[in-house]
């Protein structure tokens, strides 16, 4: 299958338009103003949406760095912001036809994200899933993830181990380890803002596009493979296939529960990195 970035979407009439080619967002500049200089035009750059350069300032002053969870009216502020984001705030529209299949589906097709900002303390990235795309089963160790649905319909199923302790340690492929079943539902754009921490609200989750999707994600602090917070993939078993001596869980809970198994690096997981040329946040000051 060959996938194609496509479609128009128009801000600002006869000012500034916006493409999707191939694995770039192009912003495309027109003549805006004519005068006696031959061939002399004004060309107009898009300029920061004020929710965006809210979102990164808010996002400076409640990430504190690996180890820290923020407080409950800092998550209140940011979902606040979140839940205002449309998606031409980065650079989208609600009609933008963004992934378009040029041929028959024979395969789970790819991923594609974009990174908005990112320091070690956060990160804002977009990630672009056409019709039937998988990001597979994965965790967020030591994380606490804001994510927000600009476009699309979504499913989400996500997982909390049981017992958390220690939960960021490897653990072999073939250890099953209990955990309890967060989310398994349907998600359409518009909807609020979710929240996943450390250790509850579904740290480790998995999202299937039931339609194309755009996912504007804060990661708070973001994956980093040199201080311990690389990602891990499971598949998930039914409870009721395998007897826990430990763990007494009634029959009518047992669809609450599902065995999570380690595996190895999905070949649906490989996602292709674009160059994010929306609105450009502003480092130094706020709007």
């Amino acid at each position: 299958m060959m996938v194609e970035a496509g479609g128009l979407v128009q801000q600002r009439k006869d000012i500034m338009t916006i493409r999707h080619v191939n694995n770039k967002v192009r912003y495309v500049t027109k003549t805006i103003k004519k005068n006696r200089y031959k061939n002399r035009k004004e060309s107009v750059v898009p300029r920061v949406p004020k929710v965006l350069q809210e979102l990164f300032v808010s996002c400076r002053e409640v990430f504190k760095g690996p180890g820290t969870v923020p407080p409950a009216s800092d998550v209140k502020k940011l979902c606040s912001i979140l839940d205002k984001m449309k998606p031409e705030h980065v650079g989208l529209s609600r009609n933008l036809e963004f992934f378009k299949a040029t041929g028959p589906v024979k395969v789970t097709p790819r991923v594609t994200y974009t990174t908005i900002y990112q320091c070690a303390e956060f990160s804002l990235c977009i990630f672009f899933l056409p019709a039937t795309a998988v990001i597979p089963l994965h965790n967020h160790p030591g994380m606490t993830v804001f994510s927000k649905l600009l476009l699309g319909k979504m499913h989400i199923k996500s997982y909390d181990w049981v017992d958390p302790v220690n939960s960021e340690d490897p653990m072999p492929p073939s250890q099953l380890r209990l955990a309890r079943l967060n989310t398994d539902s349907v998600f359409t754009a518009p909807c609020d803002t979710s929240v996943l921490y450390p250790t509850t609200g579904g740290n480790i989750h998995q999202f299937t596009a039931i339609t194309p999707c755009a996912v504007l994600d804060v990661l708070g602090p973001p994956y980093s493979k040199q201080d311990n917070r690389d990602c891990s993939y499971y598949k998930d078993i039914p409870y009721s296939a395998f007897s826990n001596g430990e763990t007494t869980v009634s029959e009518e809970e047992s669809d609450c529960f599902g065995w999570l198994e380690e595996i190895e690096v999905p070949e649906n997981s490989q996602m292709d990195g674009i160059e994010y040329l929306g609105p450009q946040i502003i480092e130094t000051s706020c709007l």
